[in-house]
């Protein structure tokens, strides 16, 4: 799924022109901002109670109000259901965004900003759209395993096995915390050598389906880095190709790494 934030007076004007545009599942999520006309749990009077509320339209389309744990639990639960998300109000690290007004300021954007305008209308859609395309899609590993299990040889497969790489805040309890890391790539290499590996791992016998995914940009403590996921007959054969996986993305995809702890930041390949 490809995210975009889109910030600013009339966000959401261009948020529509946007959305139509668009091309296969879209998903528009807006900041609620009239809290004050809502109870604690996030209902209007006389809505039914609960954590979630949906209701179905005449033309099938289903609309709905509830709570989630921030703005990643959104992308992430509908990443393997929409090819987009349109975010209006809302910005993070990794979501590309768009800033409208006079005085907005890309540095206090978290997201790349791909495009300004002081209104909706000074914005070039199709140049933005065109932007959009070459930005990193937010992948999740619920989506690869929704994608490995699609797969013509699901039948055959009696495992599943992942692997997830997280940014570690520090290896012992004394160690300086690191704050983030910064992933920069050869994004066609990068790309060409994880699905070289995938291939070859895929070739094995008992082994269905492999994919890779390793997020680029500042990734903060906690966050998830790399996935690696396999589809394959058994679990003996899934548990060797993940493991092959991640040690091979590590030794032949040109990822490079920069740290930054409390103290100090350096790029992982110049620290001896």
């Amino acid at each position: 799924m490809q995210p975009i934030s889109i910030l600013g007076p009339g966000a959401g004007d261009l948020a529509g022109t946007l959305a139509e545009r668009l091309e296969g599942r879209v998903a528009v999520v807006r900041r609620d901002e009239s809290p004050d006309e809502s109870n604690e749990r996030g209902h209007h009077d006389g809505d039914a109670v609960g954590d979630t509320t949906l209701s179905l339209s005449s033309d099938g389309s289903w609309t709905g109000r509830g709570t989630v744990d921030g703005f990643d639990a959104i992308l992430d639960r509908l990443a393997p259901d929409h090819d987009y998300l349109v975010a209006v109000g809302l910005a993070r690290l990794r979501v590309p965004a768009v800033l409208l007004g006079d005085d907005a300021d890309p540095d206090e954007t978290p997201g790349n900003v791909l495009a300004r305008g002081a209104g909706p209308e000074d914005v070039d859609v199709d140049a933005l759209l065109t932007a959009l395309a070459g930005a990193e899609p937010w992948i999740t590993r619920e989506l690869l395993v929704d994608r490995v299990e699609r797969s013509a040889d699901a039948e055959r497969s009696g495992a599943i096995a992942t692997f997830t790489g997280r940014v570690r805040a520090r290896d012992a309890p004394d160690d300086e915390r690191t704050t983030h890391l910064a992933f920069e790539k050869y994004e066609g290499v990068a790309r060409e050598r994880m699905d070289a590996i995938a291939a070859e791992l895929t070739d094995r016998e008992g082994v269905f389906e492999v994919a890779f995914h390793h997020r680029t940009g500042v990734i903060e403590s906690g966050e998830d880095i790399v996935f690696v996921v396999v589809l394959a007959g058994h679990r003996a054969e899934a548990f060797r190709a993940v493991e092959d996986g991640i040690d091979r993305l590590k030794d032949e995809v040109p990822i490079f790494k920069k740290e930054t702890t409390e103290s100090e930041e350096f790029w992982l390949h110049q620290r001896s």
